[in-house]
Protein backbone atom coordinates (compact mmCIF):
# COMPACT_ATOMS: atom_id res chain seq x y z
CA UNK A 1 0.00 0.00 0.00
CA UNK A 2 1.77 3.46 -1.13
CA UNK A 3 1.27 6.30 1.43
CA UNK A 4 2.27 8.90 -0.75
CA UNK A 5 3.87 8.64 -4.23
CA UNK A 6 6.05 11.55 -4.50
CA UNK A 7 8.25 10.33 -1.62
CA UNK A 8 8.08 7.12 -3.24
CA UNK A 9 10.23 8.02 -6.35
CA UNK A 10 12.22 10.56 -4.32
CA UNK A 11 13.14 7.25 -2.28
CA UNK A 12 13.75 4.36 -4.98
CA UNK A 13 15.66 7.25 -7.48
CA UNK A 14 19.50 5.45 -8.61
CA UNK A 15 21.07 6.87 -5.72
CA UNK A 16 18.91 4.51 -3.67
CA UNK A 17 18.39 6.77 -0.72
CA UNK A 18 18.61 4.91 2.73
CA UNK A 19 15.64 3.71 4.22
CA UNK A 20 14.56 1.28 7.28
CA UNK A 21 12.43 -1.34 7.25
CA UNK A 22 10.54 -1.03 11.12
CA UNK A 23 8.48 -4.41 12.40
CA UNK A 24 6.32 -3.44 14.86
CA UNK A 25 5.19 -7.02 16.43
CA UNK A 26 3.54 -7.71 19.92
CA UNK A 27 6.02 -7.37 21.80
CA UNK A 28 8.77 -5.30 20.30
CA UNK A 29 9.61 -2.80 17.58
CA UNK A 30 12.86 -4.22 15.35
CA UNK A 31 14.40 -2.02 12.75
CA UNK A 32 17.25 -2.58 10.30
CA UNK A 33 18.82 -0.64 7.91
CA UNK A 34 20.58 -1.69 4.58
CA UNK A 35 22.65 0.60 2.32
CA UNK A 36 24.33 -0.73 -1.38
CA UNK A 37 27.38 -2.38 -1.24
CA UNK A 38 27.77 -2.14 -4.91
CA UNK A 39 26.26 -3.61 -7.78
CA UNK A 40 22.96 -3.06 -6.03
CA UNK A 41 24.44 -5.67 -3.02
CA UNK A 42 22.84 -5.16 0.05
CA UNK A 43 24.79 -4.65 3.27
CA UNK A 44 23.76 -4.55 6.68
CA UNK A 45 24.50 -1.19 7.79
CA UNK A 46 22.13 -0.91 11.60
CA UNK A 47 19.97 -2.93 13.13
CA UNK A 48 18.05 -2.22 16.59
CA UNK A 49 15.56 -4.03 19.03
CA UNK A 50 13.50 -2.52 21.44
CA UNK A 51 10.75 -4.22 23.10
CA UNK A 52 7.35 -2.99 23.57
CA UNK A 53 5.37 -2.21 26.47
CA UNK A 54 2.68 -5.37 27.55
CA UNK A 55 -0.11 -5.05 25.31
CA UNK A 56 0.17 -1.86 23.45
CA UNK A 57 -0.07 -3.81 20.16
CA UNK A 58 -2.73 -6.18 20.52
CA UNK A 59 -3.87 -8.72 17.46
CA UNK A 60 -1.55 -6.25 15.26
CA UNK A 61 -4.04 -3.35 16.45
CA UNK A 62 -1.95 -0.44 18.03
CA UNK A 63 -4.00 -0.43 21.66
CA UNK A 64 -1.75 2.31 22.98
CA UNK A 65 -0.35 4.89 19.96
CA UNK A 66 1.30 6.61 22.37
CA UNK A 67 3.51 3.65 23.72
CA UNK A 68 4.44 2.50 20.17
CA UNK A 69 5.25 6.70 19.14
CA UNK A 70 7.85 6.41 22.07
CA UNK A 71 9.00 2.99 21.33
CA UNK A 72 9.74 3.56 17.83
CA UNK A 73 11.24 6.93 18.92
CA UNK A 74 13.90 4.96 21.15
CA UNK A 75 14.54 2.24 19.06
CA UNK A 76 15.40 4.70 16.27
CA UNK A 77 17.78 6.74 18.65
CA UNK A 78 19.64 3.28 19.47
CA UNK A 79 19.90 2.70 15.40
CA UNK A 80 21.62 5.48 15.35
CA UNK A 81 21.04 7.03 12.07
CA UNK A 82 20.28 9.89 9.95
CA UNK A 83 17.52 8.17 7.99
CA UNK A 84 14.09 8.86 8.71
CA UNK A 85 12.65 7.46 5.82
CA UNK A 86 10.81 3.99 7.29
CA UNK A 87 8.99 1.01 5.80
CA UNK A 88 6.43 -0.52 7.70
CA UNK A 89 3.70 -3.07 7.69
CA UNK A 90 0.15 -4.27 8.34
CA UNK A 91 -0.60 -7.46 9.49
CA UNK A 92 -1.45 -10.20 6.93
CA UNK A 93 -4.77 -10.32 8.97
CA UNK A 94 -5.43 -7.08 8.39
CA UNK A 95 -5.31 -7.00 4.34
CA UNK A 96 -7.78 -8.44 1.98
CA UNK A 97 -5.95 -9.62 -1.17
CA UNK A 98 -6.66 -11.13 -4.18
CA UNK A 99 -5.40 -12.06 -7.60
CA UNK A 100 -7.65 -10.98 -10.63
CA UNK A 101 -6.46 -10.92 -14.10
CA UNK A 102 -7.21 -7.65 -16.67
CA UNK A 103 -6.16 -6.94 -20.55
CA UNK A 104 -2.47 -6.61 -21.06
CA UNK A 105 -3.11 -3.51 -22.93
CA UNK A 106 -5.33 -1.22 -20.41
CA UNK A 107 -3.86 2.01 -19.93
CA UNK A 108 -2.53 2.36 -16.03
CA UNK A 109 -6.04 4.85 -15.31
CA UNK A 110 -7.89 2.18 -17.01
CA UNK A 111 -6.93 -0.01 -14.62
CA UNK A 112 -6.92 1.69 -11.93
CA UNK A 113 -10.58 2.16 -12.81
CA UNK A 114 -11.24 -1.78 -13.54
CA UNK A 115 -9.43 -2.33 -9.71
CA UNK A 116 -12.14 -0.78 -8.24
CA UNK A 117 -14.83 -2.11 -9.58
CA UNK A 118 -13.44 -5.59 -9.06
CA UNK A 119 -12.60 -4.66 -5.76
CA UNK A 120 -16.50 -3.78 -4.94
CA UNK A 121 -17.05 -7.50 -5.57
CA UNK A 122 -14.56 -8.79 -2.90
CA UNK A 123 -13.91 -6.08 -0.06
CA UNK A 124 -16.47 -6.27 2.57
CA UNK A 125 -16.45 -2.48 3.54
CA UNK A 126 -17.59 0.57 1.54
CA UNK A 127 -14.69 1.63 -0.77
CA UNK A 128 -13.88 4.83 1.07
CA UNK A 129 -13.52 3.23 4.01
CA UNK A 130 -10.14 1.53 2.81
CA UNK A 131 -6.79 1.84 1.40
CA UNK A 132 -6.68 0.25 -2.16
CA UNK A 133 -3.24 -0.78 -4.32
CA UNK A 134 -2.94 -3.11 -7.37
CA UNK A 135 0.45 -4.83 -8.46
CA UNK A 136 0.31 -6.18 -12.11
CA UNK A 137 2.61 -9.84 -11.29
CA UNK A 138 2.86 -10.51 -14.91
CA UNK A 139 1.05 -12.71 -17.77
CA UNK A 140 -1.80 -14.53 -16.75
CA UNK A 141 -1.41 -18.45 -17.19
CA UNK A 142 -2.60 -19.56 -20.32
CA UNK A 143 -3.58 -16.09 -21.66
CA UNK A 144 -1.39 -14.06 -23.54
CA UNK A 145 -3.96 -11.00 -23.99
CA UNK A 146 -3.93 -10.95 -20.43
CA UNK A 147 -2.03 -9.56 -16.89
CA UNK A 148 -2.63 -11.17 -13.55
CA UNK A 149 -2.71 -8.17 -10.78
CA UNK A 150 -2.65 -8.34 -7.54
CA UNK A 151 -5.30 -6.74 -5.66
CA UNK A 152 -4.28 -5.28 -1.14
CA UNK A 153 -7.22 -3.53 0.35
CA UNK A 154 -6.92 -2.68 4.60
CA UNK A 155 -9.20 -0.70 6.66
CA UNK A 156 -8.23 3.12 6.48
CA UNK A 157 -7.42 3.29 10.20
CA UNK A 158 -5.40 0.21 10.41
CA UNK A 159 -2.88 2.06 7.80
CA UNK A 160 -3.17 5.58 9.34
CA UNK A 161 -2.61 4.31 13.15
CA UNK A 162 0.81 3.15 12.25
CA UNK A 163 1.28 6.19 9.86
CA UNK A 164 0.49 8.50 12.82
CA UNK A 165 2.95 6.66 15.03
CA UNK A 166 5.70 6.43 13.06
CA UNK A 167 4.84 10.65 12.59
CA UNK A 168 4.64 10.98 16.39
CA UNK A 169 8.24 9.40 16.35
CA UNK A 170 9.68 12.14 13.77
CA UNK A 171 9.64 9.44 11.35
CA UNK A 172 8.60 9.80 7.60
CA UNK A 173 6.78 6.71 6.56
CA UNK A 174 6.84 6.14 2.51
CA UNK A 175 6.47 2.65 1.84
CA UNK A 176 3.64 0.36 3.97
CA UNK A 177 3.88 -3.15 3.06
CA UNK A 178 2.29 -6.25 3.90
CA UNK A 179 3.75 -8.59 6.90
CA UNK A 180 3.88 -11.80 4.28
CA UNK A 181 5.31 -9.80 1.98
CA UNK A 182 8.01 -9.00 3.58
CA UNK A 183 8.77 -12.21 4.97
CA UNK A 184 8.76 -13.63 1.63
CA UNK A 185 11.21 -10.92 0.61
CA UNK A 186 13.64 -12.11 3.16
CA UNK A 187 12.69 -15.82 2.50
CA UNK A 188 14.46 -15.47 -0.57
CA UNK A 189 17.42 -14.76 0.61
CA UNK A 190 17.23 -17.24 3.29
CA UNK A 191 16.47 -20.32 0.69
CA UNK A 192 20.26 -19.58 -1.32
CA UNK A 193 22.01 -20.72 1.91
CA UNK A 194 20.16 -24.40 1.11
CA UNK A 195 21.03 -27.12 -1.45
CA UNK A 196 19.88 -26.05 -5.15
CA UNK A 197 18.81 -22.84 -3.59
CA UNK A 198 15.92 -25.34 -2.37
CA UNK A 199 15.01 -25.67 -6.46
CA UNK A 200 11.70 -28.43 -6.75
CA UNK A 201 11.70 -28.70 -2.61
CA UNK A 202 9.16 -28.30 -0.05
CA UNK A 203 10.43 -26.11 2.33
CA UNK A 204 8.05 -25.16 5.47
CA UNK A 205 9.38 -21.95 6.76
CA UNK A 206 7.42 -21.84 10.06
CA UNK A 207 7.16 -18.15 12.07
CA UNK A 208 6.98 -18.53 15.89
CA UNK A 209 5.93 -14.97 17.01
CA UNK A 210 4.52 -14.25 20.94
CA UNK A 211 0.88 -15.15 20.50
CA UNK A 212 0.79 -17.57 17.33
CA UNK A 213 2.83 -19.82 15.16
CA UNK A 214 2.61 -19.01 11.51
CA UNK A 215 2.75 -22.08 9.07
CA UNK A 216 3.31 -21.23 4.99
CA UNK A 217 4.95 -24.30 2.62
CA UNK A 218 6.51 -23.46 -0.06
CA UNK A 219 7.41 -24.90 -3.68
CA UNK A 220 9.73 -22.87 -6.31
CA UNK A 221 8.32 -19.44 -4.67
CA UNK A 222 4.70 -20.47 -4.84
CA UNK A 223 3.09 -20.77 -1.51
CA UNK A 224 1.29 -24.13 -1.63
CA UNK A 225 -0.09 -24.21 2.18
CA UNK A 226 -0.95 -22.08 4.83
CA UNK A 227 -2.05 -22.33 8.27
CA UNK A 228 -2.15 -20.38 11.48
CA UNK A 229 -1.91 -22.26 15.12
CA UNK A 230 -2.34 -20.97 18.95
CA UNK A 231 1.06 -21.13 20.07
CA UNK A 232 3.61 -18.63 20.72
CA UNK A 233 6.53 -17.45 22.96
CA UNK A 234 4.30 -15.59 25.53
CA UNK A 235 2.95 -19.16 26.68
CA UNK A 236 6.88 -19.67 27.28
CA UNK A 237 6.91 -15.77 29.59
CA UNK A 238 3.79 -16.31 31.78
CA UNK A 239 5.37 -19.38 32.61
CA UNK A 240 8.40 -17.93 34.10
CA UNK A 241 6.28 -15.13 35.25
CA UNK A 242 4.10 -17.68 37.29
CA UNK A 243 7.29 -19.90 38.75
CA UNK A 244 9.43 -17.11 39.66
CA UNK A 245 7.01 -14.28 40.63
CA UNK A 246 8.73 -12.67 38.12
CA UNK A 247 7.08 -9.28 36.11
CA UNK A 248 6.67 -9.45 32.46
CA UNK A 249 10.09 -7.11 31.61
CA UNK A 250 12.13 -9.30 34.07
CA UNK A 251 10.72 -12.54 32.25
CA UNK A 252 11.61 -11.49 29.09
CA UNK A 253 15.05 -10.47 29.92
CA UNK A 254 15.62 -13.73 31.32
CA UNK A 255 14.52 -15.39 28.63
CA UNK A 256 16.93 -13.64 26.20
CA UNK A 257 19.92 -13.20 28.31
CA UNK A 258 19.39 -13.77 32.03
CA UNK A 259 21.33 -16.00 34.24
CA UNK A 260 18.45 -18.45 34.70
CA UNK A 261 17.79 -20.23 38.03
CA UNK A 262 18.96 -23.89 38.43
CA UNK A 263 15.64 -25.43 37.95
CA UNK A 264 14.83 -23.01 34.52
CA UNK A 265 16.41 -25.29 31.72
CA UNK A 266 14.76 -28.92 32.85
CA UNK A 267 11.92 -27.39 33.97
CA UNK A 268 10.24 -24.44 32.03
CA UNK A 269 12.50 -24.46 28.88
CA UNK A 270 13.05 -27.87 27.83
CA UNK A 271 9.16 -28.50 27.71
CA UNK A 272 8.35 -25.30 26.00
CA UNK A 273 10.72 -26.58 23.35
CA UNK A 274 9.16 -30.39 23.39
CA UNK A 275 5.73 -28.36 23.17
CA UNK A 276 7.05 -25.81 19.98
CA UNK A 277 8.44 -29.24 18.48
CA UNK A 278 5.55 -30.87 19.02
CA UNK A 279 3.18 -27.96 17.45
CA UNK A 280 5.95 -27.79 14.22
CA UNK A 281 4.90 -31.80 13.86
CA UNK A 282 1.27 -31.07 14.16
CA UNK A 283 1.35 -28.52 11.19
CA UNK A 284 3.24 -30.78 9.25
CA UNK A 285 0.78 -33.49 9.59
CA UNK A 286 -2.37 -31.25 9.15
CA UNK A 287 -0.66 -29.99 5.57
CA UNK A 288 -0.08 -33.84 5.04
CA UNK A 289 -3.44 -34.71 5.29
CA UNK A 290 -5.08 -31.92 3.58
CA UNK A 291 -2.75 -31.90 0.73
CA UNK A 292 -1.36 -34.71 -2.00
CA UNK A 293 2.16 -33.96 -0.57
CA UNK A 294 3.32 -36.55 1.64
CA UNK A 295 6.86 -34.93 3.05
CA UNK A 296 9.03 -31.74 3.64
CA UNK A 297 12.33 -31.05 2.57
CA UNK A 298 13.48 -28.30 5.04
CA UNK A 299 12.12 -26.10 7.97
CA UNK A 300 13.14 -22.58 8.44
CA UNK A 301 12.16 -21.69 12.31
CA UNK A 302 11.68 -18.01 12.46
CA UNK A 303 9.95 -15.13 14.58
CA UNK A 304 11.21 -14.11 18.54
CA UNK A 305 10.38 -17.65 19.77
CA UNK A 306 13.00 -19.72 17.25
CA UNK A 307 15.42 -17.57 18.98
CA UNK A 308 14.93 -19.97 22.10
CA UNK A 309 18.49 -22.11 22.50
CA UNK A 310 18.71 -25.65 20.74
CA UNK A 311 15.00 -24.66 19.83
CA UNK A 312 15.97 -26.26 15.84
CA UNK A 313 17.76 -29.38 16.67
CA UNK A 314 14.95 -30.48 18.65
CA UNK A 315 12.37 -29.65 16.03
CA UNK A 316 14.71 -31.40 13.65
CA UNK A 317 15.13 -34.50 15.54
CA UNK A 318 11.07 -34.51 16.15
CA UNK A 319 9.94 -34.29 12.85
CA UNK A 320 12.64 -35.70 11.00
CA UNK A 321 13.27 -33.28 8.67
CA UNK A 322 16.40 -30.98 8.18
CA UNK A 323 15.58 -27.63 10.47
CA UNK A 324 17.97 -24.29 10.19
CA UNK A 325 17.06 -21.00 11.54
CA UNK A 326 16.51 -18.15 9.51
CA UNK A 327 19.02 -15.74 8.32
CA UNK A 328 18.28 -13.46 5.94
CA UNK A 329 21.34 -11.95 6.85
CA UNK A 330 23.79 -14.74 5.87
CA UNK A 331 25.16 -14.03 2.44
CA UNK A 332 25.32 -9.69 3.19
CA UNK A 333 28.33 -7.75 3.61
CA UNK A 334 27.83 -6.24 7.63
CA UNK A 335 29.18 -2.72 8.86
CA UNK A 336 31.76 -3.02 10.95
CA UNK A 337 29.76 -1.48 14.05
CA UNK A 338 27.55 -4.54 14.29
CA UNK A 339 28.40 -7.43 15.76
CA UNK A 340 28.09 -10.14 13.53
CA UNK A 341 27.54 -12.91 16.06
CA UNK A 342 24.88 -11.12 17.81
CA UNK A 343 23.40 -10.11 14.28
CA UNK A 344 23.14 -14.57 13.45
CA UNK A 345 21.64 -14.84 16.92
CA UNK A 346 18.95 -12.21 16.33
CA UNK A 347 18.17 -12.87 12.64
CA UNK A 348 15.60 -15.04 12.74
CA UNK A 349 13.33 -12.43 14.79
CA UNK A 350 14.25 -10.00 12.18
CA UNK A 351 12.61 -10.96 9.06
CA UNK A 352 10.00 -8.90 8.64
CA UNK A 353 12.29 -5.62 8.93
CA UNK A 354 14.94 -6.92 6.95
CA UNK A 355 12.10 -7.62 4.10
CA UNK A 356 10.81 -4.20 4.13
CA UNK A 357 14.49 -2.56 4.29
CA UNK A 358 14.79 -4.46 0.84
CA UNK A 359 12.13 -2.36 -0.51
CA UNK A 360 15.05 0.10 -1.06
CA UNK A 361 16.38 -2.13 -3.73
CA UNK A 362 12.92 -2.35 -5.74
CA UNK A 363 12.91 -1.28 -9.49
Amino acid sequence: MQIDVSALKSIFNPKLRPLIGVDISSTAVKMVELVDAGKGQPRVERYAIESLPKEAVLDGNLASLEAVAETLQRCWKRLGTSTRFVALALPTSAVITKKITLPANLREQDMEIQVESEANQYIPFALEEVNLDFQVIGPAPGSPDDVEVLLAASRKEKVEDRVAAAEVAELKPVVMDVEAYAIQAAYELVIKQLPKEGAGQIIALIDVGAAAMKVTIMKDDQQIYGREQAFGGSQLTDEIMRVYGMGADEAENLKRSGTPPDNYEAEILHPFIENMAQEVARALQFFFTSTPFSEVNHIILAGGSALVPGVAEIVGQRTNVNTILADPFAGMAISPRIRAKQLAADAPSLMVACGLALRKFDQ
